[in-house]
């Protein structure tokens, strides 16, 4: 661990900033504090978690040449595929308090955000089986004892449990984890980053007992010429390790699916702006690269993720270079380049599935895209939803299908209740 003991005050200081930056970490410019402490206000022990140096992949790793599609060669799937009848069946149907905001996992239990009954908390970390139905309280109230500080992000798997708690009037945040089971924290909290305003709060992604996240220069703020990193932190462990570096944000979320981790950093550096949207082993901690697709210059990924072996990307915005990539929508294909297939839509959420089918968000209702049997279909939201909207809780490569939404009193025509469906695939 890089720090130093205070034998007087037990405090543990780590810095990974100016003056004292571990191996690989050149121009990271990120300083933070860690320390030991008991809280009162929930009783939990928090331990800093150090941070080991170096960097697995880094801006000189050698890239692909960038994936130009031509405009007619992808399949676009509402003018050449079959629609079919909907056959997709909802196997649970759970009814949850308003308030109540699910976030993709892989596993049995989705991470949730609960709004509180009284202004402090505000936010509440939860997290729903999607064995019994049960919404389980997880973090109750913040480490922190400030008021001005919320629970702002959450995600889990099976085994871990991560959180980001914000200050809304500093911007200051904390990013902490634990092991978790059945619906409760059972190991000791760790905080495993602190950071200011100048950086974003970290974008979380859990997958067995691993936690990863991103560390990367606010938009506005000091340092926003910055390079980014991907950290991983496995569950029990006193240290996290820097994993993936990109010379400026990454474009995307980390997000999970089957084995891998789906990263955007930016690729290329020296030669322009290219995001490399890359698929790493989680087997092997993402010291092995699995796939990249890199998108063509100045065209910015908005959602990806990996299913088999074909990229889902989409991409909000038409560019005036880039082929295909570079117009509006979600595309289907393989690194390569071939076999693309193309849903000329506004993209909204990131698209999941499982072997050749894939279920891809559109405004009212999902497509359902069988690639191999070159056939669509729909899956409707659920009945009074469509003005607040209804939202996968899956993410990349899965066996169900898990959405919720905010559900209108039939009588008063208000939001009143939040519906989760599961279906399987």
């Amino acid at each position: 661990m890089l720090g130093r003991r205070t034998e007087r005050t037990g405090r543990m200081e780590i810095t990974d900033g100016p003056g004292k930056r571990p191996a690989g970490h050149e121009g990271h410019g990120l300083t933070r504090r860690g320390f030991l402490r008991a809280t009162a206000a929930s009783g939990t022990t928090v331990a800093a978690v150090g941070l080991l140096s170096g960097c697995t992949h880094t801006q000189e790793d050698p890239t692909p040449e960038p994936t130009v599609v031509d405009e007619d060669s992808a399949t676009s799937v509402t003018d050449s595929y079959s629609y079919v009848d909907p056959t997709m069946e909802a196997t649970s149907v759970w009814t949850l308090p308003l308030g109540n905001v699910l976030h993709p996992a892989e596993g049995s239990w989705i991470p949730v955000t609960t709004a509180g009954a009284s202004a402090y908390p505000m936010v509440k970390g939860s997290a729903l089986s999607l064995v019994s139905g049960q919404l389980s309280e997880v973090v109750p109230t913040p480490i922190s004892t400030a008021t001005t500080r919320v629970i702002y992000d959450a995600r889990c798997s099976d085994q871990v449990y991560a959180w980001v708690e914000l200050d809304t009037a500093t911007r200051d945040w904390c990013l902490y984890a634990s092991a978790f089971s059945e619906g409760a924290l059972t190991g000791e909290t760790k905080k495993l980053w602190e950071a200011n305003a100048d950086y974003d709060p970290a974008p979380i992604a859990c997958s067995g007992n691993k936690v990863f996240w991103q560390v990367q220069p606010a938009k506005s703020g000091s340092k926003t010429t910055e390079h980014s990193f991907c950290y991983l932190w496995k569950s029990g462990g006193s240290d996290a390790q820097a994993v993936v570096e990109s010379p400026g944000r990454f474009a995307t979320k980390p997000s999970v699916s089957g084995a891998n981790l789906i990263l955007t950093p930016r690729v290329r550096a020296d030669e322009g702006t290219y995001y490399g949207v890359t698929a790493y082993s989680m087997g092997d901690d993402l010291a092995t690269v699995v796939d990249q697709l890199v998108m063509p210059q100045s065209v910015r990924p908005f959602k990806a993720t990996r299913v088999g072996e074909r990229f889902v990307v989409s991409v909000e915005a038409s560019y005036s270079s880039g082929g295909l990539l570079g117009q509006m929508g979600t595309y289907i294909g393989r690194s390569s380049g071939d076999d693309f297939v193309r849903l000329s839509r506004e993209p909204s959420e990131v698209t999941c599935g499982k072997d050749g089918t894939f279920l891809v968000k559109s405004r009212s209702s999902y497509f359902v895209i069988n690639v191999d049997d070159k056939t669509y279909t729909g899956l409707s939201a659920f009945d009074r939803s469509l003005d607040y909207g209804e939202y996968p809780a899956r993410e990349g490569e899965c066996t169900s299908f898990v959405t919720f939404s905010s559900v209108k009193d039939a009588t008063t025509g208000y939001p009143a209740s939040v519906a989760v469906r599961a279906f399987e695939l």
